[in-house]
């Protein structure tokens, strides 16, 4: 059986979102299905649609979504019909890493959320016009009134969190649980650390209030925009730098007597990869979350991170373990710890291309769309 919906397709490379009626199955053994009620927009997506990151077109994106379930699988026994979700990335739940509590570092990564464009057993999920087109967008495809996912990226909302708006949950699945799990899940700053976040976008952003919530010594956060740097103070920066007028490596080790023994890079930009690694103290870590187009190298200068002693961690995902860490953030929220609404501005589905477009500006950090 299928289901008539609405989804935001992409017909191909750097074509325009564009509304249509798509037919999406019942949900298999494993699966859920789930009306959505807000949907993120995140810097994957639009990287996607440009053809920067391996996903095979024409199909829906989106990977930030919350609703309520519809329906579930047969084989599904930790959500039902009627729960308030939210949905994060997919993960085999087989491998090595999987088993131990560490999905984002799923050794199928790649295929359960990019590359495969179906189900995990190859199987569309979408059909439009009775030809079939590719979903399971980070297990969810959610630009669209309704999606499917799986048991095991579908994550209850908390009952402390249960009367959050929706476009407050949704971002919590991506975004925001990569910034702020960098810091809370991987680098794990000690008191009176200093610590830098190059990039004060919603990754970026969500990585400067998570640190906010620590005793250090120094939250310093470097960005070419001053209202962005005048969020992230208002969010918890105790300094600022913007690098269109000040040289940040030269800046942070002014502002840190030597340099931050964490930085947070989210930009996705190569010289700003390279500014972020020769700006650490003696023993620093990079924490990398930003992703620009597959392939794209950095320069770095390797005899400054040996000498230096300094290290360069990959972070997907913020290395959350969703089924308890998204209702942790979803809990700092409820609470006001974490005013992931600062972040959000709200657009209708149907006009997700001026959400877009918000979003390249500058105009929203957030952009959060609305069924």
């Amino acid at each position: 059986m299928t289901r008539h919906v609405t989804a935001m397709t992409v017909s191909e490379p750097r074509a325009r979102f564009l509304r249509s009626e798509v037919e999406i199955d019942d949900p298999g053994a494993d699966e859920v299905l789930v009306r959505i009620e807000a949907v993120g927009m995140c810097h994957s997506d639009l990287a996607a649609r440009a053809g920067d990151f391996p996903f095979p077109l024409p199909g829906v994106l989106g990977h930030e979504g919350s609703g309520i379930v519809e329906s579930v699988g047969t084989d599904v026994t930790s959500v039902r019909a009627g729960d308030r979700v939210m949905l994060t990335f997919d993960s085999c739940g087989h491998c090595g890493n999987c088993i131990s509590g560490a999905p984002s570092r799923c050794r199928i990564f790649l295929a359960h959320n990019f590359t495969n464009g179906s189900r995990p057993d190859g199987k569309p999920a979408l059909w439009q016009d009775g030809q079939a087109i590719h979903g399971n967008f980070f297990g969810q495809s959610s630009f669209a009134t309704y999606a499917l996912a799986r048991e095991r990226n579908t994550v209850v909302v908390p009952e402390l969190a249960a009367d959050l708006a929706p476009e407050l949950l949704a971002p919590l699945g991506c975004g925001i649980q990569t910034g702020a799990g960098a810091v809370l899940n991987v680098l794990k700053p000690g008191a009176a650390s200093a610590v830098a976040v190059f990039g004060a976008g919603a990754v970026g952003l969500s990585a400067v209030m998570a640190a906010a919530l620590l005793p250090l010594r120094e939250l310093i956060v470097v960005d070419i925009q001053d209202s962005r740097l005048d969020l992230a103070k208002r969010l918890g920066a105790t300094k600022v730098v913007n690098s269109r007028s000040a040289d940040p490596v030269e800046a942070l080790k002014e502002l840190t007597g030597g340099g931050p023994d964490f930085v947070v890079e989210s930009s996705g930009v190569p010289a700003v990869l390279a500014q972020a690694i020769k700006s650490l103290g003696n023993g620093g870590t990079a924490g990398v979350v930003g992703v620009p187009a597959f392939g794209t190298t950095a320069p770095v200068d390797v005899a400054d991170i040996v000498n230096d002693s300094k290290r360069i961690m990959g972070i997907v995902e913020g290395r959350s373990n969703p089924q308890v860490f998204l209702p942790q953030l979803a809990g700092l929220v409820a609470s006001g710890r974490l005013p992931v609404g600062e972040l959000v501005k709200t657009f209708p589905l149907e006009e997700i291309e001026r959400a877009a477009e918000a979003m390249k500006s500058g105009e929203a950090i957030k952009p959060v769309l609305l069924p």
